[in-house]
């Protein structure tokens, strides 16, 4: 179906479709493995996601081989472990606590930008939290922009997670992303109702 929106936008009605109206949270997927290319290509679409004073705290492991997600699967969600431990790669997205450390290189045109963060742990772990949060948005869109679907996960233990992942201590795991084809059975619920315009966005 043609939408009204097809002639005000940049992306075919096809790009739409896949990154918006059809992209569903994946539930089962097939056993077909997960690249490094592929992996590299979704990245090279996630790192141009806006952060503020370009801090990029995103910091991701990917959990593929089987002796890993024996590790991650009892720290998941009981709702959530058979689903990772099926996915082809499990993505933990995580807020780099300490991104202020690369000011200098990503923000050199402002040579007080470290020193600013490095005075007020409280502020520069909410930055972190929430930049991260806005690059897991475009993470979920560079996923089904590979062809893959992508499985939001927030149901775990998020501190031992971060603590068996990234043990330095710095690194807040915000979401696990179960990614891989979808299964041709049980990959998907029934599509639930969305908010409408009226009910979300008010113009002054």
């Amino acid at each position: 179906m043609t939408t009204v929106t097809q002639d005000i936008m940049a992306i075919d009605e096809d790009a739409q479709n896949l990154l918006f109206r059809e992209a569903r949270t994946a539930n089962a997927f097939t056993n077909e493995p997960i690249s490094d290319e592929q992996i590299q290509a979704i990245f090279d679409l996630v790192k141009w996601a806006p952060t503020a004073m370009n801090s990029q705290p995103l910091r991701v492991v990917i959990v593929r081989s089987e002796e890993a997600k024996a590790r991650l699967v009892p720290l998941m969600a009981e709702g959530n472990q058979a689903k990772v431990a099926a996915a082809p790669a499990v993505a933990l997205l995580a807020a780099d606590v300490d991104f202020h450390d690369e000011m200098p290189k990503l923000f050199p045109h402002f040579a007080g930008a470290r020193d600013m963060f490095a005075a007020d742990e409280s502020s520069r772990s909410s930055t972190a939290e929430l930049n991260a949060g806005l690059q897991v948005g475009y993470a979920i869109i560079g996923i089904r922009a590979a062809g893959l679907a992508a499985g939001p996960m927030t149901g775990m233990d998020a501190e031992a997670i971060s603590k068996e992942f990234f043990p330095d201590g710095r690194h807040r795991v915000l979401v696990a992303i179960n990614m891989g084809k979808p299964a041709e059975e049980g990959a998907w619920h029934d599509r639930l109702p969305r908010l409408g315009m009226d009910e979300v966005v008010e113009t002054l």
